[in-house]
């Protein structure tokens, strides 16, 4: 029994081949969907890692075809060197990683490993480095040493992430005259109708910037001074990329917004976005999840944001009104980017919906606090984290993994893409997309992954 990769009618596929014998073959069935190649005389999979461990574990004797074409050869022509069958120099692979989720592949130059490193998702090249990076996640990982294994090489992973420490931004008092940011930059946000939240993350970035140059009126900071002190927040502060853009943002809405200028870019640089993959909760863990929550408001807070794909802001601003049991839908007003929606609501959390509700009583928003009002989206992530503690998940879960999550297992149960973008109230088609990075799409309908679960 011998293995082999192969392109098939233009795809690649993993070949078994063997003396035919009707338990192999219904063993095989068993472990994955596979075909009979007439050409071939053999048998032929997806070349997913899995599958070929699962074949390797039932099939323990079964040897890569270079190794049995060559003992067969020798063995009638001793005098000969081994046959040449189309394989690969032995050589180490190098998987780097330098962010979360994307790696560094460094390897000599090789047409059909490049061809595979291609297929990862957001894969570039570095022409001055000479090297590949891609985000990866585990079922990517296990593809790439499935490839390597079949192909006489070896790969190493490597984690070279460095944690910069991050200076903290300077408190107020220990600024003198602390400046606050103009009432005329607050009353545009406002005219413009920006959200509270990025209202304030700009008051927040504006004024740290103004102070950096305490000594010196607004108006009169020069281009080059805004540039030295973007260099100053990368350098010295050690800020994110998402933190430098926001802050070019506030920058650059003061002196055009407010100001009247024209647009300039400052000579700011804009950091390179790295495309990463979403941290994505199995079904079980989701389950495991549910299940260790004891509080019917918390159980409720969870089920919700997982069924529905809800955002933590929308969340905490979802009104009792928004809820129509009639015809199962959630209505979520005013979401990113001032965008008014309907997304489902799953059968299996109507009755508890209905019991929250009957104990709590809830006035005008779904979930209020002690006092009244708007429920806080530190208690929710306070939620969040505990309940992942007590089920003992080791991933790094956020309020906004139950939305991958939702996302993707709606995607896995056969749910067009199109529809999925307008559950999610994305405005691109491209956004959605990168969930079909860590999942394999299916056909079926439209169904709240919640109603799948037996909670």
């Amino acid at each position: 029994m011998v293995y082999y990769t192969k392109i098939h009618h233009g795809k690649k596929r993993l070949f078994i081949k063997f003396e035919y014998n009707n338990d192999i073959v219904s063993k095989l069935r068993q472990i994955a969907p596979c075909q009979w190649s007439k050409t071939e005389k053999a048998w032929h999979f997806e070349p997913r890692y899995e599958i070929f461990k699962n074949i390797s574990n039932i099939f323990p004797d079964m040897k890569p075809m270079i190794e049995v074409a060559n003992k067969e050869y020798l063995s009638t022509h001793k005098n000969d060197k081994p046959i040449k069958i189309q394989t690969y120099d032995k050589q180490t692979i190098k998987a780097i990683q330098y962010v979360s989720g994307r790696f560094r592949i460094i390897f000599r130059y090789n047409v059909s490993l490049i061809e595979i490193i291609k297929q990862l998702p957001f894969a570039k090249y570095d022409n001055d480095n000479r090297w590949w990076s891609a985000a990866i996640d585990e079922k990517q990982k296990m593809a790439l040493e499935y490839y390597c294994k079949t192909h006489n090489m070896s790969i190493s992973w490597e984690d070279q992430r460095k944690y910069k420490p991050i200076k903290p931004r300077p408190e107020h008092y220990q600024i003198p005259n602390y400046r606050s940011c103009p009432d005329e930059m607050i009353q545009k946000l406002q005219t413009m109708r920006y959200s509270e939240k990025t209202i304030s993350t700009y008051k927040q970035l504006f004024e740290e910037f103004i102070n950096y140059y305490n000594g010196k009126k607004t108006d009169d900071i020069t281009e080059p001074e805004i540039v030295a002190y973007i260099r100053y927040l990368v350098q010295e502060r050690g800020i994110s990329a998402s933190y430098q853009n926001q802050a070019i943002n506030a920058i650059k809405f003061y002196y055009e917004k407010v100001k009247g200028g024209a647009r300039k870019f400052y000579m700011l640089e804009r950091p390179i976005r790295e495309h990463t993959l979403p941290v994505v909760l199995s079904v079980e863990e989701v389950m495991r999840i549910i299940k260790a929550i004891d509080n019917i408001k918390h159980k409720t807070i969870i089920m919700l944001c997982y069924s529905s794909g809800l955002r933590l802001s929308e969340l905490v601003n979802l009104q009792v009104a928004d809820i129509d049991s009639h015809r199962m839908q959630i209505s979520v007003k005013t979401g990113k980017g001032k965008k008014d929606r309907y997304t489902i609501l799953s059968e299996k959390l109507l009755p508890l919906l209905r019991e929250y509700y009957k104990i709590y009583k809830p006035k005008v928003y779904l979930f209020e606090g002690k006092d009244g009002g708007r429920y806080s989206e530190r208690s929710v992530q306070s939620i969040v984290k505990e309940a992942v503690i007590k089920a003992k998940v080791i991933k790094h879960v956020s309020v906004h993994t139950l939305r991958h999550s939702f996302a993707t297992h709606l995607l896995e149960s056969g749910t067009d893409l199109r529809y999925i973008q307008t559950l999610l109230g994305h405005s691109s088609s491209k956004t959605t997309e990168i969930y079909t990075h860590v999942t394999s799409k299916a056909l079926s309908g439209i169904k709240s992954p919640l109603d799948n679960l037996e909670i």
